[in-house]
């Protein structure tokens, strides 16, 4: 059996995550049982929510164990097989977390899903048309639930979940806009993503000047957000939230680091009468097939084009995951490991 490099937590967080929290070790894969499945990973998703993970503090998930292999997406190839459903060189999507290889025991429900890459690319299965697409898909039609003709807006845009907002809005008759940091990123959403407009939070950096932007930006204020980050730019957006709208609360990246965030008018959403509504997308595992395919069909049909930023090797994982909390990737962060 292959040696497999794997990433573990070694130590939490005191504050700001530090690249001396993680620990690359190598280990032999075990022998596979019956029922079991060992996949080679070709793709490691790394994703925001994974830094909550670290922190011993209570959540909506169990912390991350000391010592063990970080929790993340992955895609692959199943390299041997004592499965009838599955063959060797069958490409699937699971929780592999942050290795090369995982024994998966593929009789339980959910942990392994086989997908086809005629025409959606096997890294976009982490991305678009994985869980952080089906994150903007539920958010924005199960919460938002807009109208033809609103105005919705999402934090945090050009990123995996943001870049899949902008089709599934424009494909409800909405007006789209995103908020991301710097010019580049700005110009990714409206002229690739299909945004009507991208506010620059960097040029527009406290709640005055972001909230003036928003209202040149969404003239008949907003109706939906969808929230990524929290914070000062949270503070922003509800001063140009109408009456009756919807908020969906996804991420709050801005405080990753532990301290609390305090909200600036939170009687902005008794005034407007607002429906704010966090969420957690593996809650909602049956609307999966409805909205997978929607994404599906978009990248396919080149209605959503979404960008990666790919990271190589296993050892680059950490560095990556803190340039991800930092904003430094474009797109969905990704790291290839064949």
């Amino acid at each position: 059996m292959p040696r497999n490099q794997q990433i573990v937590l070694d130590n939490r967080p005191q504050g700001e995550a530090v690249a001396s929290n993680f620990k690359l070790v190598a280990t032999d894969t075990p022998a596979l049982k019956d029922g079991e499945v060992l996949v080679r990973h070709h793709y490691l998703s790394l994703d925001p929510y994974m830094r909550g993970r670290m922190n011993e503090s209570k959540s909506y998930a169990a912390s991350q164990g000391l010592g063990e292999v970080m929790i993340g997406g992955t895609v692959g190839e199943v390299a041997e097989s004592k499965h009838p459903k599955y063959a060797v060189g069958d490409k699937v999507v699971g929780m592999g977390g942050w290795q090369e290889y995982s024994v998966v025991n593929a009789e339980q429900p959910g942990a392994l899903r086989k997908v086809d890459t005629t025409h959606v690319p096997l890294s976009h299965y982490l991305g678009a048309v994985g869980m952080p697409g089906v994150t903007a898909w539920y958010g924005l039609v199960k919460i938002i639930a807009p109208k033809e003709g609103d105005t919705v807006v999402v934090s945090a845009a050009t990123g995996a979940v943001g870049s899949a907002f902008a089709a599934l809005a424009k494909a409800r008759g909405c007006r789209a806009v995103g908020i991301a940091g710097g010019a580049d990123k700005c110009k990714y959403a409206v002229e690739e993503l299909g945004f009507d407009a991208c506010i620059d939070y960097k040029q527009h950096s406290d709640v005055k000047a972001m909230s003036k932007a928003l209202k040149e930006a969404c003239p008949n204020g907003i109706d939906g957000y969808f929230e990524n980050v929290g914070g000062w730019i949270m503070d922003a957006v509800m001063l140009r939230m109408n009456a009756f709208s919807r908020i969906a609360l996804c991420g709050m990246i801005a405080g990753y680091d532990g301290a609390p965030l305090p909200m600036a008018n939170p009687a902005l959403m008794l005034i407007n009468r607002m429906k704010v509504e966090g969420f957690i997308v593996s809650e909602h595992m049956e609307v999966w097939p409805e909205a997978l395919k929607e994404l599906g069909t978009l990248v396919g049909t080149g209605k959503l084009r979404p960008r990666e930023t790919v990271a190589e090797g296993i050892a680059a994982a950490p560095e990556a995951f803190l340039g991800l909390l930092k904003g430094k990737n474009f797109g969905k962060q990704l790291v290839k490991l064949v």
